[in-house]
């Protein structure tokens, strides 16, 4: 199969819901693009972008690492993080994406330099190169910065989200998208990773002027933060409303995780997406699209606790992805 012939994919999104769609995305076929979130300010990322003026390396690292196709060594260094002495917390990537940005003069062109390295399949291109921060007014409090965003509980007082100042769309995330013959958007952080793409002006007209297949990959889970008690059609309805216009198909999780698993999430308050309330007049694809593999993860600020994670699995993803718009691993429609 030609590269001429091969279906244009646009994900859109940032961080490990992401990072989820194009790992499974890489062995397919197709002309892949990532559109990846520029407001993330916590952690090493928000460090270099306090000390150094760079944009935010962080979510664009891992969709990097997500397309490599170099070995297990480089992508390990990639995902590299310091455990002592004044790098403590930094990601070796965020720093080579920094590096990389005041070497060349401009973050895209970092960006394209490290996808040479790490020999990417498919491309990666920043929604915005402007400087931004993510803002929220919820209740009466106004909100800076994707971290604190996160932190922040809004139960259900979310008023209004905006990027300060005023970003402008990357023209190449434009044309990705003109071109595009299927745009998925998510899974992920939805008000912090998914939306604030859809913030960034001109992104959401140049979607509902594609003539691609619009896919929402829904949230498996609720955060208590953000998300409490939502079903898969009040995601669904949230996501529109940012956008501007109806997706066409949205594709949920049907399978319930192990009891125990759950029972941990609601500690915290967050509970499973329920599809007892699925969206009308869309297409419906659900599936069990739960990873058989336990993931886990260390929390920040504990002394390495860690905590298992109820994660898509990327392969089904894909096929499912793949199945919706005709392509098989092999090629032939």
């Amino acid at each position: 199969m030609s590269a001429k012939k091969r279906k244009n994919i646009v994900v859109i999104g940032g961080g490990t819901g992401t990072f989820t769609v194009l790992t499974g995305l890489k062995k397919y076929p197709v002309n892949l693009t990532v559109i990846v979130a520029m407001t993330d300010s916590g952690g090493s990322t928000g460090m270099l972008r306090d000390e150094l003026g760079v944009l935010p390396p962080g979510d664009v690292a891992r969709c990097l690492v997500a397309l490599s196709t170099q070995d297990k060594l480089m992508r390990s260094l990639m995902d590299y993080r310091f455990d002592n002495g004044k790098l403590k917390g930094l990601r070796f990537g965020n720093l080579l994406l920094s590096a990389l940005e005041k070497t060349t003069g401009s973050f895209q062109s970092a960006v394209e330099r490290a996808s040479d390295i790490l020999r990417t399949n498919g491309r990666v291109i920043p929604s915005t190169l402007d400087k931004v921060h993510l803002m929220a007014k919820v209740g009466k409090r106004i909100i800076r910065g994707e971290e604190k965003i996160q932190m922040t509980k809004m139960n259900g007082s979310l008023e209004y989200l905006w990027l300060e100042p005023v970003a402008r769309a990357n023209p190449k995330a434009l044309v990705a998208i003109k071109n595009a013959d299927a745009i998925v958007i998510g899974p992920g952080g939805f008000y912090t990773s998914l939306v604030t793409n859809l913030l960034v002006r001109g992104i959401p007209h140049a979607i509902r002027q594609s003539r691609a297949k619009k896919i929402f990959v829904c949230n498996l889970m609720t955060k208590v933060e953000h998300t409490r008690g939502y079903s898969v059609a009040r995601y669904t309805a949230a996501l529109e409303k940012y956008l501007g216009r109806p997706v066409d198909i949205v594709i949920y999780n049907n399978k319930q995780p192990d009891a125990a698993l759950l029972k941990r999430y609601a500690r915290e308050g967050d509970t499973l997406t329920s599809w007892d309330d699925l969206p009308k007049e869309h297409e419906l694809v659900g599936a069990n699209l739960l990873s058989k593999r336990e993931t886990t993860f260390k929390k920040i600020g504990t002394a390495g606790i860690e905590a298992s994670l109820v994660r898509h699995d990327s392969a089904q993803l894909a096929a499912l992805i793949a199945r919706i718009m005709k392509i098989e691993k092999n090629g032939k429609k």
